[in-house]
């Protein structure tokens, strides 16, 4: 492992050759903050696949990516001399410190839940309005619902264990199947979704971590299931239903795992 004094040294390096790529490169030169935007996020969602296999090679190879997006971030804010890397690190330390008062200060806390609690007050009195307003717009909705769930729960709204929530998604099942209309049955499943969100959370469970992990081992058995087809000189679309699901089952003995 790299001491410290050699991690600033690498950091320092890595400013140094933004600063000339933003310089001599056309395409470096070129980007914006808008044309970056895209591009950060499937970064982050290369680095999201990495870390849902644990694979550490590809996780150091992704936040390496990650964090050169940072970079070009600070570096165009300090060419609008707006702000740069420094003012960027500062706000965060200065935020760190503020936000841990049972490290910084002298509040006590006894858990974890405690610290959250303490951390959504923190924020409103930084400014914010509402314990909602941290939760991006933009956010993927599954993982925005859990976002949502955890802000609420910091002060104090919450199911007080997981089988009252249970009950909460017994109750939207209920109300789905009984609704006739279109549209509030389309809000019905979205109240199930929501409150299925809920009960994984109460049980440590993450559903969106839980529902990739599904798909991933969908594709996995799927593709299985062609390739199993390619060797009998065939393809799915060419079976019924029955050949299908013995191929699938088949499939699903061969893939175990996701």
């Amino acid at each position: 492992m790299n001491t410290k004094e050699q991690k600033l040294q690498a950091f320092e390096e890595l400013l140094g050759i933004m600063d000339e790529l933003r310089e001599k490169c056309p395409w470096d030169r070129k980007q914006t903050l808008q044309s970056l935007r895209h591009l950060t996020l499937e970064e982050v969602y290369e680095l999201s696949d990495a870390l849902l296999g644990e694979d550490l090679e590809e996780i150091k190879k992704e936040l390496g990516d990650v964090l050169l997006h940072l970079i070009f971030y600070a570096k165009i804010g300090s060419e609008k001399n707006s702000f740069d890397i420094g003012d960027v690190i500062k706000s965060l330390n200065e935020k760190l410190i503020f936000r841990h008062p049972h490290i910084y200060g002298d509040t006590e806390v006894k858990n974890e839940e405690e610290v959250k609690r303490n951390w959504e007050k923190l924020k409103l009195k930084e400014g914010q309005k509402s314990v909602l307003a941290g939760v991006p717009k933009s956010l993927p909705p599954v993982i925005k619902a859990f976002r949502i769930q955890e802000k609420v729960k910091g002060i104090g709204f919450e199911f007080p264990n997981a089988e009252e929530a249970w009950k909460k998604v017994e109750e939207e099942l209920k109300e789905f199947h009984t609704e006739q209309d279109f549209r509030k049955k389309e809000e019905e499943l979205g109240d199930i979704f929501f409150s299925l969100i809920n009960y994984a959370r109460l049980l440590d469970i993450n559903p969106d971590t839980a529902l990739e992990r599904t798909n991933q081992k969908f594709i996995k058995r799927f593709q299985c299931m062609e390739r199993l087809a390619q060797e009998e000189n065939t393809t799915l679309s060419e079976l019924n239903l029955d050949e299908i699901e013995q191929l699938w089952n088949k499939a699903k003995t061969i893939i175990k795992n996701p």
